[in-house]
């Protein structure tokens, strides 16, 4: 398994368990109280800032463990590929709180239907990736 391909099952392990742990803490809160009252902007951007530094310390150790961090031109395509179906992905789900802002609904489900498209579209780039590195480019 090549340093990339270890890299994006850290980053893949990532998009999903912190992204969950934010929205059953924030998502449980809905049904007892108002949304507008919802504290969600520190637990987003805690949220966000822990997966960027766990991130980047999980690629610095995922690097001395294989003692390499070279990226070949078939890591470079597969990288190319996924992020552009990551993209796509995320400009399609940004129709969502795009609609909610011209309908005026609250910031809250704006703000979090923004993370959620970015999560799926990260999860979305790294299966495409794995994809590619199972079944060869």
């Amino acid at each position: 398994m090549s340093f990339e391909e270890k890299n994006i099952w850290v980053y893949l392990g990532l998009a999903v368990v912190i992204p969950v742990v934010y929205f059953a803490t924030i998502l449980s809160q809905v049904m007892t109280t108002p949304v507008g009252d919802i504290d969600y902007i520190i637990p987003m951007i805690g949220a966000i800032a822990l997966a960027i530094v766990i991130a980047i310390v999980g690629s610095i150790a995922v690097s001395i463990a294989s003692g390499s961090y070279l990226k070949d031109e078939r890591d470079k395509q597969i990288s190319r590929r996924g992020d552009a179906v990551g993209l796509s992905v995320l400009g399609t789900l940004a129709i969502v709180p795009l609609a909610f802002a011209m309908l005026e609904i609250a910031p809250f489900w704006i703000a979090n239907s923004i993370y959620f498209a970015e999560v799926v579209a990260a999860i979305v780039a790294s299966a495409v990736k794995l994809a590619a590195y199972r079944q060869g480019l």
